[in-house]
């Protein structure tokens, strides 16, 4: 699994390339955990290039949207393909996890 990092302005995208699992996870907190304490208050998973999550890449998921709202700020996520979307409905997680079509839309009404 690869990851990116682009500030945005608005917010930081954080694009994941792969399967988010558990080989990834501890990758995913690492990457966000560098954006909290470099400041960053809004965060956007762009997950259009993961084609695969199990639970561990959900609890990091979960983890990373904790860590981002205790420093003041938010997570979201955007893209997000078929099997993740599937993995995020069958755990209810897209009520607290919200999907966005795409990273612009994620915190454009905020």
């Amino acid at each position: 699994m690869e990851f990116t990092t682009q500030d945005k302005g608005r917010y930081t995208e954080v694009s994941a390339t792969g399967r988010l699992n558990m080989v990834a996870a501890p990758k995913l907190r690492e990457v966000i955990n560098g954006v909290v304490s470099a400041g960053g208050k809004r965060i956007v998973v762009n997950l259009a290039g993961t084609s695969f999550m199990d639970s561990s890449g959900l609890g990091a998921l979960i983890g990373c949207l904790k860590l981002a709202r205790q420093s003041g700020g938010d997570l979201r996520i955007a893209a997000v393909q078929p099997q993740v979307n599937m993995v995020l409905e069958l755990t209810s997680m897209h009520r607290v996890l919200t999907p966005h079509a795409t990273p612009e839309e994620a915190f454009l009404n905020d």
